[in-house]
């Protein structure tokens, strides 16, 4: 096995779970956890997932020792990576913890997720120049939108890692967290997500999503079609009943 899955109320936490190997991102590891996200996805008693590594690493990075033999037409050919878009594309919310070292594919992993939670030990880094190649999860397209071209620039062509302070700054991770309370302020923060209507949190996550790759009049077409669909959903009515009412609102009742 290499991953625990747990599940606390509406929220799934995913942990990578290759101690020996420092959570290396191998095929194996990623065929196990889509296997056991793809049903919760679907599930709408989940309204959350929590993907985080161990205390002192999230993961190295891609699994070097699955990769280093294989040839330029065996990686065409098996569209090696592939697999992870599957991962970033579930609708359901994900936030990554990160403690430790996210380093390479680690730190592609946690881009993949839409919020990223890391302790004040983490550090992010693309060094996979130093190893002959190039990013090849994302790194060089995420990266980039998400810290601008300069620092992607130069994280991806030195190596350079980045702490957690630099990370939060750039726009890297939304907050830094004491390592002794990154996992409760993440659970915290996933309940709280999970304890909103799904329906409009998986909207919500597409509309933003959306925006990276929209200009702006279709992305705000676009999140104007999804708030407007979301008037026939029954948290909908919920939601501005209880407002009216001034009383919290209790959503996922069906």
């Amino acid at each position: 096995m290499y991953i625990d899955l747990e599940r606390h109320g509406r929220v799934a936490v995913v942990r990578l779970n290759r101690p020996k190997a420092r959570n290396a991102l191998s095929s194996k590891l990623r065929q196990e956890m889509l296997a056991a996200m793809r049903p919760l996805d679907c599930d709408p008693a989940i309204g959350c997932f929590v993907i985080a590594g161990a205390e002192r690493y999230f993961s190295a990075g891609a699994d070097i020792a699955e990769m280093h033999a294989k040839t330029a037409l065996q990686m065409y050919h098996d569209d090696f990576f592939a697999g992870w878009d599957e991962f970033a594309a579930l609708r359901t919310p994900k936030i990554a913890a990160v403690s430790g070292y996210a380093y390479g594919g680690g730190c592609e992993l946690a881009m993949m997720c839409d919020i990223v939670y890391c302790a004040q030990s983490a550090r992010f880094g693309q060094p996979e120049i130093e190893l002959g190649v190039m990013p090849g999860m994302g790194g060089t397209q995420r990266l980039t939108k998400l810290v601008g071209k300069s620092l992607a620039m130069d994280m991806i062509l030195t190596g350079r890692a980045i702490d957690a302070t630099e990370a939060l700054h750039a726009g890297l991770v939304a907050r830094v967290i004491a390592d002794d309370r990154l996992m409760r302020e993440t659970l915290d923060a996933a309940h709280r997500v999970a304890s909103f209507g799904k329906t409009a949190a998986l909207a919500a996550r597409e509309a933003v999503d959306r925006s990276l790759e929209l200009g702006l009049r279709e992305g705000i077409l676009f999140e104007r079609r999804a708030f407007q669909a979301l008037f026939g959903t029954a948290d909908q009515k919920r939601g501005m009943q209880a407002f009216l009412d001034k009383r919290p609102a209790v959503f996922n009742e069906d």
